[in-house]
């Protein structure tokens, strides 16, 4: 082919390399005598054609160090390979080509580059290009406005925006429907709702886009009630609805708890066939979880055909919000086995079920799998692992999640407080809020109720008070119930209920339960009787259905010996309607669970229990310990009130547990101690296990409250981890008796 032109050898280049054929056209290429830009632009043309941009980049490279100047159709390519490297996030590799057609950029060259910034979040690179390319004196044009308008929404840079609109309105594009459109999503995601709803107004055409980001953006600025507004209006207009319009409807939905309008919603999505959009169901799983309808949100679920990571994260995350922590952690599991990978919300969420189930096994494998898997950390998954392990007894593992976190906001600084508070280590608690301060993190409401938790459990009542007078004073939070409920419970475990009933009255606001139980408690320990019947009969109305206040009220007149008393707030119970569920506690040891109610005779090994029972009462007598008969609520003679007091349930489970742990195979990496969940404290038991017999560690967790949700029951729990000691006499007197703290203390106040 020697005696071939250069239109010949262009033309055999070219024809190789956009059929495919690049090992002719490259031969073809190398060979040509004489090689102009239309040779070079051949080849690059075809392997920017069939998606070998590295290729197509070298060629570029070589074809600039051989001082080839490219030619319009070499720029053509060139733009096509530079919008190739945005759209495969090779941001790098698109500047380096940009930079390398500096001297003969245009419109088009520019608006490829500064599109690849936007779509892939370079938002401030994409404001620095628009600038440069308004200082280059390059024109922009329809294709131009929205990118960068894009890019100012995702930063929320809004006053860059609105001099971008002068530019839109100068350049006579502001009646361009995909620019108006650019606009209006950009102030909406701005936060500027009014100059977004002036825009939409003053549109020539309704555009569903535009609706569309109006909708989302009320959403996401807290305006559920003008998102619905601005859909009714969309469907009074007969304007197309599409399968971006109704997530954000359900959005509000989810916020507003309007269960109504919401049913009447996803029967038009059922008339309208959106059902079968995954985008629509996603969003249905997620408004009924959220709404506490987990029936409904499952119905959704199961008629998903193709379910992916999103439909199954909201109904995790439904369960886990819902107190449906079981179903939410064998949902997770369904989720792996399925082939579906988990996200970081998914994670989070089970992780705090794991925390509320105490199922630290189960955690940990989670945490090993995230580890392994490479899936980057966050924040919201970092906090949840040191709450898991706090509210699992591993206080030390939490302090190691704590100390690896990169980055650590208030919430994982308060996890790691009420972490070491609820593990019986407040003095640890009110070190670490010091640290906090001295990072300069401001503590919120949930800090205050550790910090208070914390000074309750350890009887520092003069920490105590200057935490609670430095809420408001120092940092503007008001004092909630749960603040009082705490500062009361301290004064009650310190004796001081005059304090507590003084604090009571300053409260602005009426007590609520929360309150009233904590004082019931302190006066139940103290046995100051009439202030526990205004605080129990406060309760009575307050929760007319709740048994805690009848029982407890009963029981202090049993312990006074007021029987017939007693007799009647029980018929009082009766009358009307209530009922108290049986108590029970139970025991995890080795991923196994087993449950004992008082006096149980159910389980198998009950003989080797109540004997193992009988052998530490008679050590522990030994020891100086004589059993509290005031806790012994029934008229009957003292040999059956000890018997009643020896088998209580969690006598049972810890009688149980330690002995049975050992006989377990020691194979396993992860000798978890056994867990023990359990019956409201008791004083008599408490001082039971002061008299410690044996070196084995019991992660204990008290069920203080319960609260029916749907099917489900949610608990508030304290954890506390116990160190048995063989043959420890006991030292105890009168004092302080509550969950899962130790004898009264000498306070610092």
């Amino acid at each position: 082919m020697l005696d071939r032109d250069d239109f010949s050898w262009n033309t055999m280049v070219a024809g190789y390399a956009n059929s495919g054929r690049f090992t002719e056209a490259e031969k073809l290429f190398y060979e040509t005598p004489v090689k102009s830009s239309i040779t070079w632009t051949g080849l690059i043309s075809g392997y920017c054609k069939y998606g070998f941009e590295n290729e197509a980049f070298e060629l570029f490279w070589e074809m600039k160090l051989q001082g080839q100047s490219p030619s319009q159709y070499t720029l053509g390519s060139v733009l096509g390979l530079v919008d190739m490297y945005g759209n495969c996030k090779c941001v790098f590799e698109a500047e380096c080509l940009f930079e390398m057609v500096a001297d003969c950029k245009y419109n088009a060259v520019w608006s490829a580059m500064l599109a690849g910034y936007s779509h892939y979040g370079y938002g401030y690179k994409a404001i620095e290009c628009f600038r440069n390319m308004r200082t280059e004196g390059v024109e922009s044009n329809q294709f131009t406005f929205p990118s960068i308008l894009r890019a100012c929404g995702a930063v929320m840079a809004c006053n860059f925006g609105s001099q971008v609109h002068g530019c839109i309105v100068r350049t006579g594009f502001g009646a361009n429907i995909f620019v108006r459109s650019a606009l209006v999503d950009m102030y909406a995601k701005c936060g500027d709702l009014d100059s977004a709803k002036s825009v939409l107004e003053n549109m020539e055409f309704d555009d569903e886009v535009s609706w569309n980001s109006m909708i989302l953006g009320c959403v996401r600025q807290g305006f559920e009630e003008e998102a619905l507004s601005f859909f009714q209006k969309m469907l009074s207009r007969n304007m197309k609805i599409d399968e971006y319009t109704l997530p954000s409807v359900l959005n509000s939905f989810a916020s507003m708890k309007d269960m109504q309008n919401a049913i009447s919603v996803h029967c038009l999505i059922i008339k309208t066939g959106f059902e079968a959009y995954k985008l629509v169901n996603n969003a249905l799983i997620d408004m009924y979880a959220k709404q506490g309808k987990l029936d409904c949100a499952i119905m959704a679920f199961s008629k998903m055909v193709d379910k992916d990571v999103v439909s199954w994260t909201s109904l995790v995350t439904g369960y886990s919000h819902n107190g449906s922590y079981e179903e939410a952690i064998k949902l997770f599991c369904k989720m792996i086995v399925s082939g579906v990978y988990p996200d970081q919300i998914a994670v989070a969420s089970v992780l705090s079920a794991c925390a509320e189930l105490t199922v630290l096994r189960f955690g940990q494998q989670i945490h090993a799998t995230l580890v392994k898997s490479g899936l980057g950390s966050s924040l919201s998954v970092d906090n949840s692992l040191v709450t898991m392990y706090a509210k699992c007894g591993s206080i030390v593992d939490a302090n190691r999640a704590f100390d690896s976190m990169p980055t650590r906001d208030v919430i994982s600084w308060t996890a790691l407080i009420v972490g070491y508070a609820q593990n019986g280590r407040g003095k640890h608690s009110l070190q670490f809020y010091d640290q906090m301060i001295a990072t300069g993190t401001k503590p919120d409401y949930i800090t205050f109720i550790g910090l208070l938790f914390a000074c309750s459990h350890d009887g520092l009542l003069g920490s105590g008070r200057a935490y609670f007078e430095a809420m408001d004073r120092v940092y503007g939070i008001k004092p909630g119930p749960e603040h009082y409920a705490c500062m009361i419970d301290l004064y009650g475990r310190s004796g001081k209920l005059a304090e507590a009933k003084g604090l009571l009255n300053q409260m602005v606001e009426a007590p609520d339960a929360v309150v009233w139980k904590a004082l019931l408690a302190a006066c139940r320990v103290h046995k100051e009787l009439e202030l526990g019947e205004v605080a129990a009969k406060n309760l009575f109305e307050l929760e007319p259905m709740n048994s805690m206040p009848y029982v407890m009220l009963s029981n202090m007149y049993s312990a006074a010996g007021k029987w017939e008393d007693a007799a009647r707030i029980r018929r009082l119970m009766r009358s009307r309607g209530i009922w108290k569920e049986p108590g029970y506690s139970w025991i995890e040891t080795n991923s196994r669970v087993d449950t004992f109610m008082s006096e149980d005779r159910r389980h198998p090994l009950r003989a080797e229990i109540y004997s193992k029972i009988d052998e530490i009462i008679m050590l522990i007598k030994q020891a100086g310990y004589v059993p509290d008969m005031s806790f012994a609520l029934h008229d009957t003679d003292v040999e059956v009130k000890e018997l009643g007091l020896a088998y209580h349930s969690e006598k049972l489970a810890l009688a149980f547990g330690p002995s049975h742990c050992a006989t377990r195979s020691t194979d396993s990496y992860f000798q978890e101690p056994p867990c023990l969940r359990r019956l409201p404290y008791c004083y008599e038991i408490h001082v039971q296990r002061k008299c410690e017999l044996q070196r084995t560690q019991v992660v204990a967790q008290d069920f203080t409250a319960r609260t029916k949700s749907g099917n489900s029951v949610k608990f508030q729990q304290t954890a506390t981890t116990l160190t048995h000691h063989r043959y420890r006499s006991c030292n105890y007197h009168q004092g302080q008796t509550s969950i899962g703290s130790p004898v009264q203390k000498q306070t610092d106040g």
